[in-house]
């Protein structure tokens, strides 16, 4: 793959606050459950809130407005896109403020379990959920693709696929294929919460041979080496650099195209998840 206050009726808890799973061979690093009252912000000492974001030609403003980004009160964080009556797109967009970097030896997990809004896919024109990660060098002047990008989950205009996507090096053709980038794809279930994950897998000490996989309620569907991408400072932006997460649902695009006068906002078109998680070995 930049304000308003509107309290709004809240949705019903669909589930209790858990913690993430045990994975085998794994411990949990870092996760956050979403905790908290209904309609409250998360947790501002772990995630900035976006909202002057303008990229991809999307046709959204992220506000701070509990219209468009609220803890659900069961556990949970929903992003809800909100169109005004003058055609005018919100949504709820969040970043972590900590960033992880792949441990040489070791493998990095980072995953979130995630539910889709139920609108019909005729109504989801441009509707563009993701879970993703984005190399912390953004941060710091290095340009897109060139700080790397790793798309856990992405799923465009409702349709039942879901995408697991590298960004790196040229911003045209290079190793990452842009500007389409690198990708996999899995089909998924529109019901239901599903967990999506990411591994970087640096056991073996030669980058060549160690492996980025994408991953759907713990299967693996799509994996990158470092071979593939065959250039080893492009790998490293990806596998030994630190990235932070970022949870959002975007609206239009270049990849979906623009909403039409089917697509519909409110809990129908929304994200939610339950929990995000890193593990390390």
């Amino acid at each position: 793959m930049r304000f308003q206050t509107t309290i709004l009726p809240l949705l019903p808890s669909l589930v209790a606050a858990i913690r993430p799973p045990n994975v085998n061979g794994m411990n949990l690093a870092w996760f956050d459950a979403f905790e908290g009252s209904a309609g409250s912000s998360p947790n501002t000492d772990v995630w900035n809130v976006a909202d002057a974001i303008s990229t991809n030609n999307e046709v959204q403003a992220y506000t701070h407005s509990n219209s468009n980004l609220q803890i659900s009160g069961g556990g949970t964080v929903q992003f809800v896109p909100r169109k005004t009556s003058a055609g005018k797109w919100t949504s709820g967009r969040i970043e972590t403020k900590q960033s992880w970097t792949p441990q040489p030896g070791k493998v990095m997990m980072i995953s979130a379990n995630i539910l889709v809004g139920n609108n019909a896919v005729v109504n989801k024109q441009g509707v563009w959920p993701a879970f993703w990660m984005l190399g912390d060098a953004v941060r710091h002047g290095t340009q897109w693709p060139q700080c790397g990008e790793i798309d856990i989950f992405e799923q465009v205009n409702g349709i039942a696929t879901g995408h697991g996507t590298l960004h790196c090096g040229s911003n045209q053709g290079g190793p990452c294929h842009e500007t389409t980038g690198r990708s996999g794809t899995i089909a998924m279930p529109l019901e239901g919460f599903h967990t999506w994950s990411v591994k970087i897998d640096l056991t073996n000490g030669d980058w060549r041979a160690q492996t980025i996989s994408f991953q759907m309620d713990g299967n693996t569907y799509s994996t990158v080496s470092g071979a593939d991408i065959n250039d080893a400072p492009v790998w490293s932006t990806l596998a030994h650099s630190p990235m932070y997460m970022i949870l959002n649902v975007a609206i239009g695009g270049d990849w979906p195209g623009p909403p039409n006068a089917a697509t519909l906002d409110g809990y129908g078109a929304m994200m939610e998840v339950q929990w995000a998680a890193v593990y390390t070995s």
